[in-house]
């Protein structure tokens, strides 16, 4: 499960597509469980997103 594998460009647009698309959904039918936690969702988002960005560019 937790191996080494790489993709191409267009597998990981396909991933990023499935998660935004299961985000929204999510958002869409459940805005009221979520809302509480928005601040948290969002500072958890931009940190994950930093880190990739400092990952992927380290490389």
């Amino acid at each position: 499960m937790f191996k080494t594998f790489s993709m191409k460009w267009w597998q990981v647009g396909i991933f990023k597509l499935s998660l935004l698309s299961a985000g929204v959904a999510i958002g869409a039918y459940w805005p009221q469980v979520f809302a509480p936690y928005i601040s948290a969702l969002v500072i958890i988002a931009v940190i994950a997103g930093l880190y990739t960005w400092y990952t992927w560019s380290k490389e």
